[in-house]
């Protein structure tokens, strides 16, 4: 798929699922970083789908928002997944060199609400009211730039090790104009996740992560879930077979 003004574009992979969809329609786990993650995440979605009545979970629909690369993590992620691309604002380069280009996450939210979501629903019997987004690491930071600008967008919002030091001043306005707002009352669940050895790294991503989610807790709004969970023994990258079994499950609360 192309982006809205065709100058982006999108390898788009989808998981049926093998039972038919209920009344409502199929729920929805879309997928960001899907050159590497799709296959964990359907599979996964497909195996505990089989035995809802053992795992709670319905059988759900995946849809994987990747690129046309080979690679697991295309430099391309960079511009969809952050807000700033001003380059005093981002972190030095370790090799001293300049990272790929940056800041077209409000864009890409657009592109997910005009043009892919439509897409799905028109294509798919899916039930609107349960969709849920799905990001780790800069994903995770568009995870968590989606739920602040658009809350209604999808009822569940997954960020794992989300790298908040990236654009730490551009998300900190948009968690300010989110917890300033009254909300709608909607049933919003935002799962925040690290691994447990992530807890030493320079950028304070778990002290980040960890006191996020409790400011967002603390703002005892109506139909809004937060939840917070560290995977033990599991660093940036080990934890993400993990989370996504648990997204799936916190999906279908």
């Amino acid at each position: 798929m192309k982006s809205e003004d065709g100058s982006r574009t999108y390898r788009i992979r989808i998981a049926k699922p093998d039972q038919a969809p209920p009344p409502a329609g199929y729920p929805t786990l879309y997928v960001l970083d899907a050159n590497a993650v799709f296959g964990t995440a359907a599979e996964t979605a497909n195996v505990q789908g089989r035995r809802s009545d053992k795992t709670g979970v319905p059988p759900t629909l995946v849809v994987g928002i990747g690129y046309p690369s080979e690679e697991p993590f295309p430099p391309d992620r960079h511009y969809d997944f952050t807000l700033d691309d001003d380059p005093a604002a981002l972190p030095l380069h370790p090799q001293g060199g300049q990272w790929p280009p940056q800041g077209g996450a409000r864009s890409f939210l657009q592109f997910l609400e005009n043009r892919l979501k439509p897409d799905i629903a028109r294509s798919y019997a899916v039930d609107t009211s349960r969709q849920t987004l799905f990001g780790h690491s800069l994903g995770g930071l568009f995870a968590l730039y989606a739920l602040f600008a658009a809350p209604g967008a999808f009822r569940t919002y997954v960020a794992g090790s989300p790298s908040i030091h990236w654009n730490k001043r551009a998300i900190e306005t948009e968690e300010a104009a989110f917890a300033a707002g009254g909300g709608t009352g909607e049933d919003i669940r935002a799962l925040i996740a690290v691994g447990s050895l992530e807890e030493n790294h320079k950028s304070r991503m778990v002290d980040r992560a960890r006191e996020l989610a409790h400011r967002l807790a603390a703002l005892n709004r109506p139909g809004l879930h937060v939840e917070y969970r560290s995977f033990e023994d599991d660093n940036h990258v080990s934890l993400l077979p993990g989370l996504i079994s648990r997204a799936i499950r916190f999906a279908s609360g």
